[in-house]
């Protein structure tokens, strides 16, 4: 299996994750079944959907960069233009 392959995979179970990273940030902490909640739950709660808030943006983030990585591989970079006649159809001056 090719390093493309495997970097595809990985973004593709990254791009999942976060999905259900965002299924946690958007679940309600209070609910009518629950009654009064301690401060304590509240607090907990409250830090647990901003964790997933900012662990699915660091997610993406990293995503971002592995596409590009991706990218940047596959492709082809144009050489640079070298000797002197080249150097002199194109204009350039030393």
């Amino acid at each position: 299996m090719e390093y493309n392959e495997i970097r595809e995979k990985i973004i593709r179970a990254g791009e999942k994750a976060v999905k259900e990273l965002i299924k946690v940030a958007e679940e309600k902490i209070i609910t009518n079944d629950e009654g009064d909640l301690t401060a304590d739950k509240l607090k907990n709660a409250a830090a647990a959907k901003k964790l997933a808030i900012f662990d699915a943006f660091e997610i993406m983030s990293r995503i971002e960069a592995e596409k590009n990585v991706i990218s940047d591989i596959s492709v082809p970079k144009k050489e640079a233009i070298g000797g002197f006649a080249e150097k002199r159809a194109t204009g350039r001056k030393r």
